[in-house]
Protein backbone atom coordinates (compact mmCIF):
# COMPACT_ATOMS: atom_id res chain seq x y z
CA UNK A 1 0.00 0.00 0.00
CA UNK A 2 1.61 3.13 -1.15
CA UNK A 3 -0.54 5.62 1.16
CA UNK A 4 -0.84 5.48 5.14
CA UNK A 5 -3.22 7.69 6.96
CA UNK A 6 -4.65 7.65 10.21
CA UNK A 7 -8.17 9.05 11.50
CA UNK A 8 -9.04 8.82 15.55
CA UNK A 9 -11.85 6.55 16.18
CA UNK A 10 -14.17 9.26 17.28
CA UNK A 11 -13.58 10.98 13.38
CA UNK A 12 -13.99 7.30 12.29
CA UNK A 13 -17.46 6.65 13.03
CA UNK A 14 -18.63 10.18 11.93
CA UNK A 15 -16.91 10.06 9.00
CA UNK A 16 -18.70 6.47 7.77
CA UNK A 17 -21.75 7.33 9.61
CA UNK A 18 -22.37 10.47 7.99
CA UNK A 19 -19.51 10.91 5.21
CA UNK A 20 -18.05 13.62 7.20
CA UNK A 21 -19.24 15.94 9.55
CA UNK A 22 -21.85 18.01 9.35
CA UNK A 23 -20.49 21.73 9.12
CA UNK A 24 -21.91 23.12 12.63
CA UNK A 25 -24.56 21.17 14.97
CA UNK A 26 -26.38 24.23 16.30
CA UNK A 27 -30.14 25.46 16.94
CA UNK A 28 -29.57 29.18 17.60
CA UNK A 29 -29.80 32.01 15.98
CA UNK A 30 -26.55 33.46 16.44
CA UNK A 31 -24.58 36.06 13.99
CA UNK A 32 -21.29 35.85 14.96
CA UNK A 33 -18.76 34.02 12.65
CA UNK A 34 -17.82 31.04 13.17
CA UNK A 35 -15.08 28.56 12.46
CA UNK A 36 -14.57 25.25 10.71
CA UNK A 37 -11.23 23.81 10.24
CA UNK A 38 -11.43 21.77 6.86
CA UNK A 39 -8.52 19.43 6.57
CA UNK A 40 -6.76 16.50 5.64
CA UNK A 41 -7.01 13.72 8.20
CA UNK A 42 -3.43 13.10 8.55
CA UNK A 43 -3.02 11.67 5.75
CA UNK A 44 0.76 10.60 4.53
CA UNK A 45 1.05 10.29 0.98
CA UNK A 46 4.01 8.16 -0.20
CA UNK A 47 3.38 9.05 -4.11
CA UNK A 48 4.40 12.00 -6.20
CA UNK A 49 1.36 14.03 -7.68
CA UNK A 50 -1.16 12.41 -5.94
CA UNK A 51 -4.02 14.34 -5.42
CA UNK A 52 -5.65 13.26 -2.37
CA UNK A 53 -9.68 14.41 -1.52
CA UNK A 54 -11.82 14.19 2.00
CA UNK A 55 -15.88 15.33 2.08
CA UNK A 56 -17.74 16.88 4.69
CA UNK A 57 -21.39 16.54 4.78
CA UNK A 58 -22.99 19.73 4.98
CA UNK A 59 -26.56 20.45 7.26
CA UNK A 60 -29.10 20.01 5.47
CA UNK A 61 -31.20 21.29 7.99
CA UNK A 62 -30.42 24.90 7.34
CA UNK A 63 -28.43 27.44 5.27
CA UNK A 64 -25.32 28.43 6.08
CA UNK A 65 -23.31 31.54 4.49
CA UNK A 66 -19.09 30.59 3.96
CA UNK A 67 -17.81 34.35 4.18
CA UNK A 68 -14.30 33.41 4.64
CA UNK A 69 -11.07 31.30 4.17
CA UNK A 70 -7.86 31.12 6.15
CA UNK A 71 -5.70 28.83 4.48
CA UNK A 72 -3.57 25.91 6.73
CA UNK A 73 -0.67 25.07 4.36
CA UNK A 74 2.64 25.76 3.09
CA UNK A 75 3.62 25.35 -0.66
CA UNK A 76 6.41 23.18 0.33
CA UNK A 77 3.85 20.68 1.58
CA UNK A 78 0.74 21.29 -0.76
CA UNK A 79 1.15 21.96 -4.47
CA UNK A 80 -2.66 23.44 -4.31
CA UNK A 81 -5.84 23.28 -2.62
CA UNK A 82 -9.46 23.43 -3.69
CA UNK A 83 -12.42 23.09 -2.14
CA UNK A 84 -15.81 22.06 -4.25
CA UNK A 85 -19.01 22.38 -3.26
CA UNK A 86 -20.83 19.16 -4.69
CA UNK A 87 -24.50 17.89 -4.74
CA UNK A 88 -22.89 14.12 -4.07
CA UNK A 89 -19.35 13.38 -3.58
CA UNK A 90 -17.14 11.17 -5.66
CA UNK A 91 -16.99 8.60 -2.94
CA UNK A 92 -18.27 7.53 0.04
CA UNK A 93 -15.37 7.29 2.06
CA UNK A 94 -13.29 9.18 4.09
CA UNK A 95 -10.43 9.81 1.61
CA UNK A 96 -9.73 9.11 -1.72
CA UNK A 97 -7.54 9.40 -4.99
CA UNK A 98 -9.01 11.86 -6.94
CA UNK A 99 -6.18 12.39 -9.13
CA UNK A 100 -8.43 11.97 -12.24
CA UNK A 101 -5.81 13.02 -14.87
CA UNK A 102 -2.66 11.30 -12.97
CA UNK A 103 -1.55 7.64 -14.43
CA UNK A 104 -3.18 4.79 -12.58
CA UNK A 105 0.48 3.03 -12.14
CA UNK A 106 1.37 6.10 -10.15
CA UNK A 107 -1.69 5.24 -8.25
CA UNK A 108 -1.62 3.39 -4.74
CA UNK A 109 -3.84 1.80 -2.08
CA UNK A 110 -6.75 4.26 -1.61
CA UNK A 111 -10.30 4.31 -3.55
CA UNK A 112 -10.39 6.18 -7.01
CA UNK A 113 -12.90 8.02 -8.06
CA UNK A 114 -13.39 12.13 -8.93
CA UNK A 115 -14.35 14.89 -6.64
CA UNK A 116 -17.76 15.02 -7.30
CA UNK A 117 -20.44 12.77 -8.36
CA UNK A 118 -23.06 15.22 -9.19
CA UNK A 119 -23.55 19.02 -8.94
CA UNK A 120 -19.80 20.09 -9.46
CA UNK A 121 -18.57 23.46 -8.51
CA UNK A 122 -15.69 25.24 -7.31
CA UNK A 123 -16.21 27.41 -4.01
CA UNK A 124 -12.58 28.25 -3.26
CA UNK A 125 -8.87 27.56 -4.80
CA UNK A 126 -5.19 28.32 -2.97
CA UNK A 127 -1.47 27.91 -4.20
CA UNK A 128 2.29 29.11 -3.39
CA UNK A 129 1.19 30.45 0.14
CA UNK A 130 -1.11 32.85 -0.77
CA UNK A 131 -2.87 34.59 2.55
CA UNK A 132 -6.90 34.44 3.66
CA UNK A 133 -9.55 35.54 1.82
CA UNK A 134 -12.63 37.56 3.17
CA UNK A 135 -15.42 38.19 1.08
CA UNK A 136 -16.81 41.89 0.78
CA UNK A 137 -19.73 42.70 3.67
CA UNK A 138 -23.31 40.82 2.99
CA UNK A 139 -21.54 38.43 0.52
CA UNK A 140 -21.66 34.74 1.55
CA UNK A 141 -21.30 31.07 -0.62
CA UNK A 142 -24.88 29.78 0.53
CA UNK A 143 -24.20 25.93 1.46
CA UNK A 144 -26.67 23.04 3.03
CA UNK A 145 -30.19 23.73 3.53
CA UNK A 146 -32.02 23.88 0.46
CA UNK A 147 -29.00 24.38 -2.07
CA UNK A 148 -27.03 22.39 -4.30
CA UNK A 149 -23.90 22.36 -2.35
CA UNK A 150 -25.02 19.26 0.23
CA UNK A 151 -21.41 18.61 0.82
CA UNK A 152 -18.07 19.90 0.75
CA UNK A 153 -14.62 18.51 -0.52
CA UNK A 154 -11.23 19.30 0.24
CA UNK A 155 -9.01 18.25 -2.65
CA UNK A 156 -4.92 18.79 -2.06
CA UNK A 157 -2.40 18.17 -4.56
CA UNK A 158 0.94 16.59 -3.33
CA UNK A 159 3.14 17.04 -5.57
CA UNK A 160 6.44 16.22 -3.63
CA UNK A 161 6.00 13.54 -0.92
CA UNK A 162 9.90 13.49 0.61
CA UNK A 163 9.28 14.49 3.73
CA UNK A 164 6.29 11.98 3.89
CA UNK A 165 8.80 9.31 3.62
CA UNK A 166 9.57 9.08 7.61
CA UNK A 167 5.85 8.23 8.31
CA UNK A 168 5.20 12.12 8.83
CA UNK A 169 1.26 13.21 8.45
CA UNK A 170 -0.33 16.08 6.90
CA UNK A 171 -3.55 17.85 8.24
CA UNK A 172 -3.35 20.54 5.24
CA UNK A 173 -6.74 22.35 4.19
CA UNK A 174 -8.88 25.57 5.00
CA UNK A 175 -10.13 27.17 8.33
CA UNK A 176 -13.76 28.41 6.64
CA UNK A 177 -15.65 31.47 8.28
CA UNK A 178 -19.15 31.30 8.24
CA UNK A 179 -22.43 33.02 9.82
CA UNK A 180 -25.68 31.59 10.13
CA UNK A 181 -27.39 35.23 9.32
CA UNK A 182 -28.18 34.85 5.72
CA UNK A 183 -26.16 37.41 3.16
CA UNK A 184 -28.30 39.03 1.08
CA UNK A 185 -25.74 38.72 -2.03
CA UNK A 186 -24.76 34.71 -3.17
CA UNK A 187 -21.42 34.09 -4.00
CA UNK A 188 -19.78 31.98 -6.92
CA UNK A 189 -16.50 31.28 -9.11
CA UNK A 190 -16.38 31.10 -13.11
CA UNK A 191 -13.66 28.83 -14.11
CA UNK A 192 -12.15 29.29 -17.15
CA UNK A 193 -9.53 26.89 -18.63
CA UNK A 194 -8.17 25.71 -21.97
CA UNK A 195 -6.56 22.23 -22.69
CA UNK A 196 -3.59 21.85 -25.20
CA UNK A 197 -0.07 22.24 -25.90
CA UNK A 198 3.33 23.68 -25.91
CA UNK A 199 5.78 23.40 -28.42
CA UNK A 200 9.69 22.71 -27.45
CA UNK A 201 11.33 26.08 -26.58
CA UNK A 202 8.65 28.20 -28.00
CA UNK A 203 6.10 30.67 -26.54
CA UNK A 204 2.82 30.21 -26.35
CA UNK A 205 -0.74 31.92 -25.70
CA UNK A 206 -3.52 29.46 -24.45
CA UNK A 207 -6.68 30.96 -24.93
CA UNK A 208 -10.59 30.68 -24.08
CA UNK A 209 -13.69 32.13 -24.56
CA UNK A 210 -17.69 31.75 -23.53
CA UNK A 211 -20.51 33.98 -23.91
CA UNK A 212 -22.72 34.36 -20.63
CA UNK A 213 -26.24 32.97 -22.01
CA UNK A 214 -28.12 33.10 -18.67
CA UNK A 215 -30.45 36.17 -17.79
CA UNK A 216 -28.35 37.07 -14.93
CA UNK A 217 -26.20 40.04 -13.79
CA UNK A 218 -22.92 38.75 -12.40
CA UNK A 219 -21.26 41.17 -9.89
CA UNK A 220 -16.56 40.56 -10.19
CA UNK A 221 -15.13 41.22 -7.22
CA UNK A 222 -11.74 38.48 -6.89
CA UNK A 223 -10.06 37.02 -9.49
CA UNK A 224 -6.98 34.11 -8.64
CA UNK A 225 -4.34 32.60 -11.97
CA UNK A 226 -3.12 29.41 -11.39
CA UNK A 227 -0.30 27.54 -14.13
CA UNK A 228 2.36 25.54 -13.37
CA UNK A 229 6.40 26.54 -13.96
CA UNK A 230 5.79 27.98 -17.92
CA UNK A 231 2.88 30.54 -17.01
CA UNK A 232 4.08 34.06 -17.56
CA UNK A 233 1.22 36.21 -17.67
CA UNK A 234 -2.24 35.02 -16.92
CA UNK A 235 -5.62 37.85 -17.75
CA UNK A 236 -9.19 37.77 -17.87
CA UNK A 237 -11.65 40.09 -19.77
CA UNK A 238 -14.99 40.48 -20.19
CA UNK A 239 -16.35 41.77 -23.58
CA UNK A 240 -19.23 43.81 -24.05
CA UNK A 241 -21.96 42.42 -26.43
CA UNK A 242 -22.93 45.77 -27.25
CA UNK A 243 -19.54 47.12 -28.37
CA UNK A 244 -17.17 44.88 -28.65
CA UNK A 245 -15.03 46.49 -26.22
CA UNK A 246 -12.74 44.65 -24.15
CA UNK A 247 -12.43 45.10 -20.07
CA UNK A 248 -9.80 44.05 -18.26
CA UNK A 249 -10.70 41.81 -15.19
CA UNK A 250 -7.53 40.94 -13.83
CA UNK A 251 -4.04 40.31 -15.02
CA UNK A 252 -1.02 38.24 -13.16
CA UNK A 253 2.14 36.57 -12.99
CA UNK A 254 0.85 33.10 -11.72
CA UNK A 255 4.21 32.32 -10.16
CA UNK A 256 3.49 34.96 -7.76
CA UNK A 257 1.26 33.84 -4.67
CA UNK A 258 -1.74 32.45 -6.28
CA UNK A 259 -4.28 34.09 -4.31
CA UNK A 260 -7.81 35.86 -5.26
CA UNK A 261 -6.73 39.63 -5.75
CA UNK A 262 -8.91 42.23 -6.20
CA UNK A 263 -10.97 42.90 -9.40
CA UNK A 264 -9.51 45.42 -11.70
CA UNK A 265 -13.15 46.83 -13.04
CA UNK A 266 -16.61 45.95 -11.04
CA UNK A 267 -18.78 46.91 -13.28
CA UNK A 268 -21.48 44.34 -14.12
CA UNK A 269 -21.40 41.65 -16.53
CA UNK A 270 -24.57 41.74 -18.52
CA UNK A 271 -25.99 38.39 -20.36
CA UNK A 272 -24.61 38.06 -23.99
CA UNK A 273 -21.37 39.44 -22.50
CA UNK A 274 -18.19 37.33 -23.08
CA UNK A 275 -15.72 36.22 -20.84
CA UNK A 276 -12.44 35.65 -21.82
CA UNK A 277 -8.72 34.17 -20.65
CA UNK A 278 -5.59 34.01 -22.04
CA UNK A 279 -2.40 32.62 -20.20
CA UNK A 280 1.24 33.55 -21.95
CA UNK A 281 3.37 30.45 -20.89
CA UNK A 282 7.66 30.24 -22.13
CA UNK A 283 8.60 26.70 -22.63
CA UNK A 284 13.00 26.29 -22.48
CA UNK A 285 12.40 22.49 -22.67
CA UNK A 286 13.28 20.21 -25.62
CA UNK A 287 9.67 18.41 -25.50
CA UNK A 288 6.27 19.11 -25.83
CA UNK A 289 4.32 20.15 -23.35
CA UNK A 290 0.28 19.01 -22.93
CA UNK A 291 -2.05 20.25 -20.44
CA UNK A 292 -2.02 17.93 -17.12
CA UNK A 293 -2.22 17.33 -13.23
CA UNK A 294 1.61 17.13 -12.76
CA UNK A 295 4.49 19.51 -12.59
CA UNK A 296 5.60 18.04 -15.70
CA UNK A 297 2.69 19.21 -17.66
CA UNK A 298 0.71 22.32 -17.22
CA UNK A 299 -2.50 24.20 -16.43
CA UNK A 300 -4.17 27.46 -17.48
CA UNK A 301 -6.96 28.70 -15.66
CA UNK A 302 -8.28 32.35 -14.67
CA UNK A 303 -11.08 32.39 -11.69
CA UNK A 304 -13.53 34.96 -11.00
CA UNK A 305 -15.20 35.11 -8.44
CA UNK A 306 -18.80 37.21 -8.02
CA UNK A 307 -21.58 37.73 -6.74
CA UNK A 308 -25.44 37.93 -7.63
CA UNK A 309 -27.80 40.33 -6.21
CA UNK A 310 -30.91 38.31 -6.21
CA UNK A 311 -31.52 34.74 -7.22
CA UNK A 312 -28.65 31.76 -7.44
CA UNK A 313 -25.55 32.14 -8.53
CA UNK A 314 -25.31 31.15 -12.66
CA UNK A 315 -26.12 27.42 -13.85
CA UNK A 316 -23.03 27.09 -15.73
CA UNK A 317 -19.78 26.91 -14.08
CA UNK A 318 -16.75 26.52 -16.57
CA UNK A 319 -15.69 27.62 -19.47
CA UNK A 320 -13.12 25.30 -21.25
CA UNK A 321 -11.29 25.71 -24.76
CA UNK A 322 -9.44 22.70 -27.13
CA UNK A 323 -6.55 25.34 -26.51
CA UNK A 324 -3.53 25.42 -28.94
CA UNK A 325 -3.18 24.47 -31.83
CA UNK A 326 -6.92 23.96 -32.09
CA UNK A 327 -8.09 26.88 -30.46
CA UNK A 328 -7.48 30.52 -30.47
CA UNK A 329 -9.35 33.99 -30.10
CA UNK A 330 -9.11 34.90 -33.64
CA UNK A 331 -9.77 31.28 -34.74
CA UNK A 332 -13.19 32.32 -33.38
CA UNK A 333 -13.24 35.68 -35.42
CA UNK A 334 -13.14 37.83 -31.98
CA UNK A 335 -12.66 41.36 -32.79
CA UNK A 336 -10.55 44.17 -30.81
CA UNK A 337 -8.23 41.74 -29.75
CA UNK A 338 -5.60 43.42 -27.03
CA UNK A 339 -3.24 41.01 -28.22
CA UNK A 340 -0.05 43.07 -26.39
CA UNK A 341 -1.69 44.17 -23.34
CA UNK A 342 -3.44 40.86 -22.77
CA UNK A 343 0.58 39.42 -22.34
CA UNK A 344 2.24 41.73 -21.30
CA UNK A 345 2.48 42.45 -17.02
CA UNK A 346 2.59 45.95 -15.20
CA UNK A 347 2.66 46.72 -11.72
CA UNK A 348 -1.47 47.04 -10.11
CA UNK A 349 -2.39 47.41 -6.69
CA UNK A 350 -2.20 44.76 -3.86
CA UNK A 351 -4.16 41.99 -2.16
CA UNK A 352 -7.51 41.75 -0.56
Amino acid sequence: MNIIYTISSVLILTIFSNIGYCLIQDNGNSTEIRNYPLLMPNVSPKTPELYLCTPVRVDYSRNYYIVGFQPNATMQTAHHILIYGCTKPGSSKPIWDCGEMARKSERGGLPQAGVCKDGSQIIYAWAKDAPRLDLPKNVGFKVGGNTKIQYLVLQVHYAHVDHFMDGSTDDSGVILQYTLEPMPYQAGVYLLGTSGSIQPRARETMETACQLTEEKTMYPFAYRVHTHSLGRVVSGYVIKAKTNEWIELGKMDPQKPQMFYPIHNKNPIHQNDTLAARCTMQSNRNRITYIGGTNEDEMCNFYLMYYVKSGEPIEDKYCFSPGPPFYSWSSQGLKNIPDKEASQLRKFPGFF
